[in-house]
């Protein structure tokens, strides 16, 4: 199928914008490409620090003749996510001697937990991470003793900075290697339930944690598809991944041969051999049109219009937010998974998947399938399964139907027309609302507003049980002039509650929500921001606010 001519349009529209920067990233990249393998660079002396504890790699590394892959890995065990990566980098280590090459730890970033931090002041760090992040990363790959790169990072502001530190080492190939998600537990509409019983005085503490630790229960991703998930999809649709990598559970062989096949796919890269395939070429605006496809097809984290934007501008590319809400205007909304529905990843996956998914927009022109990606020319490689046959991995293509069409449709027959994500405009300024999640007849609203100045105060006024009505609830000073940009996920189980009771309710922030956020209304990261001189400044209690997400509008109503 030719690619659809108005996906050509926004991603042209992309280019033509992009095209000074762009420019000058390239020649950045080539100039760097140009001077050959970085470390045949390095003094004697630079090298004999780099290799002084390489044991036996010692000799390979001084020879400079076979690949050196740097690791940067985000492990720590508190993550549960990323606690299956305290043990790759043995596993890497031998899988380079086994394909002719070498592999060192490169180093180390942090990795902060929103489900820990939500509601805390820790949250008041999470945004900032990000580029902590880049940077710890940008300061591992400055070295400058790689021919090539793993990046080992999974949640949600882990991997926009680990993309943002890759794409300016962009001329080093790179291959991010996920982890998985963990098994299924209670399921998460159950979890929700509890929750909400919980903010209404239902049940005690105890039986909150019961829950709590049934749906957290071991070793991977958190199974809802929030922003750690999200993440995983886009590395897979924009070509970083090897194809199928993303959703297969951790601590299976599987998962193991994926990640011995990272290492071997990294080694066959690099401007030492033949497939030469620099990050920063991989990363070009077709990409990251796939990128945002995928997050609306399937209905993903909004956390991800902040970071697309930033992970673009790293490789020489300006998305706005206009060409989220193109493309979600052009793209259906393929799957139904918690909290737009009630199935996990792991469901999903069985459902057919990203390969079925990838397939079906491809079929229908709705991705770019002339792209370069890690594991060769062309996108229709992620359209395929991995498996093990006899112990030996390989690929299979992917379902051509779906499994079970409560989680995942084709593209000729969609949960609804058009993408999860939608941009509001109006007398307020810029927002974002997830739709995919809201009930229809809550998609809009008109009421009035109370104000507050930060989620504890709601959380307050709803346990004095002062929401009696079809209200807005709007937060601000909460954008990252503000406070950083805390998530206020924290809001979910009060606001649920009130959905519940029958009333009529939004929140309008110029915070964040979770990328697990749901069935409330809400728009958010409002622009210009309340601490900037936004419109929320001067919004009183009892002003009438209309947000409609079917027109696309946040409005005051009654002012010019």
């Amino acid at each position: 199928m030719p690619t659809n001519p108005r996906l050509l349009e926004i991603t042209e529209r992309i280019r033509v914008r992009s095209a000074p920067l762009r420019g000058a990233y390239l020649d950045r990249l080539r100039a760097a490409r140009d001077e050959g393998p970085a470390r045949a660079h390095l003094s004697c002396s630079n090298q004999a620090h780099a290799y002084a504890a390489t044991g036996q790699d010692k000799a390979d590394l001084a020879s400079g003749r076979a690949p050196n892959i740097g690791i940067v890995t985000a492990y720590n065990d508190m993550l549960s996510a990323h606690q299956p990566y305290e043990d790759y980098p043995k596993l890497i280590r031998a899988a380079a001697r086994r394909a002719g090459a070498t592999a060192q730890v490169a180093g180390g970033v942090p990795a902060m937990c929103d489900g820990v931090t939500q509601g805390r002041a820790g949250m008041e760090l999470s945004l900032f991470s990000r580029d902590v992040i880049a940077l710890a990363a940008g300061v591992a790959m400055s070295h400058n003793c790689y021919d090539a790169a793993l990046y080992l990072g999974i949640c949600d502001k882990i991997v926009p900075g680990l993309v943002i530190a890759a794409a300016t080492f962009g001329h080093v190939p790179a291959v991010f290697v996920p982890a998985g998600p963990m098994t299924s537990g209670l399921p998460n509409d159950e979890k929700a339930k509890v929750r909400q019983q919980f903010e209404a005085g239902e049940v005690g503490r105890d039986r909150l944690m019961e829950a709590e630790m049934a749906s957290y229960h071991g070793p991977g991703t958190c199974t809802f598809y929030g922003t750690a998930n999200t993440n995983q999809m886009l590395m897979e649709v924009m070509g970083l991944h090897l194809p199928g990598a993303s959703f297969v559970n951790p601590n299976t062989p599987l998962r193991e041969a994926l990640t011995e096949a990272a290492v071997t796919r990294a080694t066959g890269i690099t401007a030492l051999g033949n497939d030469y395939r620099p990050l920063g070429e991989i990363l070009d605006e077709r990409a990251f049109v796939n990128g945002i496809v995928g997050l609306m097809a399937t209905g993903g984290s909004t956390n991800l219009v902040l970071h697309l934007p930033a992970m673009a501008r790293a490789a020489g590319i300006l998305l706005e937010p206009q060409d989220f809400d193109a493309v979600s205007g052009l793209v259906p909304l393929m799957a139904r998974v918690y909290p737009n529905g009630l199935a996990d990843v792991n469901h999903f996956h069985a459902a057919g998947g990203l390969a079925f998914l990838i397939g079906e927009l491809l079929d229908a022109g709705l991705l770019h399938e002339d792209v370069r990606t890690v594991a060769g020319d062309g996108l229709r490689r992620y359209a395929e399964e991995p498996v093990l046959a006899e112990g030996r991995l390989a690929w299979r293509d992917g379902p051509k139907a779906t499994l079970n069409d409560r989680i995942l449709r084709p593209a000729a027959d969609p949960f609804q027309p058009t993408g999860g994500l939608r941009e509001l405009t109006g007398n307020l300024g810029r927002a974002v609302i997830k739709v995919s999640a809201v009930a229809e007849e809550h998609r809009v609203i008109e009421a009035p507003v109370r104000v507050f100045a930060d989620q504890e105060a709601v959380k307050a006024a709803f346990q004095k049980g002062e929401f009696t009505g079809d209200t807005v609830v709007v937060v601000r000073f909460q954008g990252p002039q503000a406070n950083g940009m805390p998530e206020l996920h924290s809001l979910t189980p009060v606001l649920s509650v009130l959905l519940g009771r029958g009333l009529k309710v939004a929140l309008v922030t110029d915070g964040r929500m979770s990328g697990a956020s749901g069935k409330v209304p809400a728009a958010i990261h409002v622009s210009p921001e309340a601490a900037c001189g936004g419109a929320l400044a001067r919004l009183r209690d009892g002003d009438m606010v209309r947000l409609d997400a079917v027109a696309g509008t946040l409005d005051a109503v009654g002012v010019d």
